[in-house]
């Protein structure tokens, strides 16, 4: 084809297309790439981490513009050092690690609850009806309750020192005894009894009075002060995961929890998402009326009178900084 000055028209027409596709490259830019997220959970994988590895495994994180990468927790990782080290930038944490952490002058804040609920609990034998029937039992506390429930429990229901042995994560002596009841999570060690056929009860402490959030976001301070739209679209994206991992179809969370954790069940699976169904871990609270992942003024307050009452906590710690609710006022994502 010619132009009407008689030359060639495709040279031009070459031109003119390699002009505008640099026009718009530099008017569009180039794609941004996602914004890379290191989130380390509390402890191997299963069940009660369901909501991020399903916002990882639906593409609810690639949605948000966010890389994540997750990494399990467990016996020997150190979260609070990880994530103060820069190895994570979000981890799960726990609302008296933090609070005590603030105390001492660690620069930590939590910035979303996946949980209303913590869940600790008890596991009794069948003829046990309440908390309030262990008075003449063996208790079984593991070191790390010393330092959190072991104190609220034995003040609000009048146990002694005495009544305690070690729990070693050995269910054995439970097993054996019939008079002896140990600390708990709903998912796990009542599984594990499911299993041998031996009837047992289960009591969550927070239906109890037990103020904690459960399975919450924290980060340090500087990675929120640079990265606070990071932060925000994380917990959206984690949040809604939790929502299509109890109301929808698991399946796609389940392959990436038993590929990190082989030993995961489908049984143990199934059982966990049943029991955090059943107890509102999700859902209850003030997150009926005020959205899933919500935290409440009330509630850290409580938490740190309890802490101040049990001998630890100082008085004079500045509980506000633990927590912000900066990011839950306005995200309200509804069960």
């Amino acid at each position: 084809m010619l132009s009407s000055y008689g030359k060639p028209f495709m040279p031009h027409f070459r031109t003119a297309c390699a002009m505008l596709a640099a026009a718009l490259s530099v008017t569009i830019g180039p794609a941004h790439a996602a914004d890379k997220v290191t989130f380390l959970t509390s402890w191997f994988a299963q069940a009660e981490h369901g909501g991020f590895y399903q916002a990882k495994a639906t593409g609810l994180y690639d949605k948000a513009g966010l890389d994540v990468t997750i990494k399990m927790g467990g016996p020997q990782v150190n979260g609070m050092q990880l994530l103060l080290g820069g190895n994570a930038d979000i981890i799960i944490g726990y609302d008296f690690q933090v609070l005590s952490g603030v105390a001492k002058g660690l620069p930590v804040v939590t910035v979303a609850a996946s949980f209303q609920k913590d869940l600790q609990g008890m596991m009794t034998h069948a003829d046990v009806k309440g908390l309030g029937d262990l008075k003449n039992k063996t208790i079984l506390v593991a070191t790390s309750g010393r330092s959190s429930w072991w104190p609220w429990l034995k003040q609000k229901f009048g146990y002694s020192e005495a009544q305690t042995r070690p729990y070693t994560f050995n269910l054995q002596p439970f097993f054996a005894d019939d008079s002896i009841a140990q600390q708990s999570y709903p998912s796990s060690e009542p599984f594990q009894a499911l299993q041998k056929h031996i009837p047992v009860n289960f009591f969550l402490f927070a239906d109890y009075g037990y103020p904690p959030y459960g399975t919450t976001m924290v980060t340090t301070n500087k990675y929120l002060a640079e990265h606070p739209d990071v932060v925000a679209r994380f917990i959206k994206a984690s949040l809604e995961g939790w929502k299509s991992y109890l109301q929808g179809d698991p399946t796609p969370a389940n392959k990436l929890i038993q590929a990190d954790n082989p030993n995961m069940s489908d049984a143990q699976i199934a059982f966990g998402i049943k029991r955090m169904k059943e107890l509102h871990i999700v859902d209850g609270g003030d997150a009926r009326t005020m959205g899933i992942g919500i935290m409440t003024e009330a509630r850290w307050k409580a938490d740190d009178d309890l802490m101040v009452s049990s001998g630890l906590l100082p008085k004079n710690a500045d509980w506000k900084k633990a927590y912000t609710t900066r990011f839950m006022k306005k995200l309200r994502i509804m069960w």
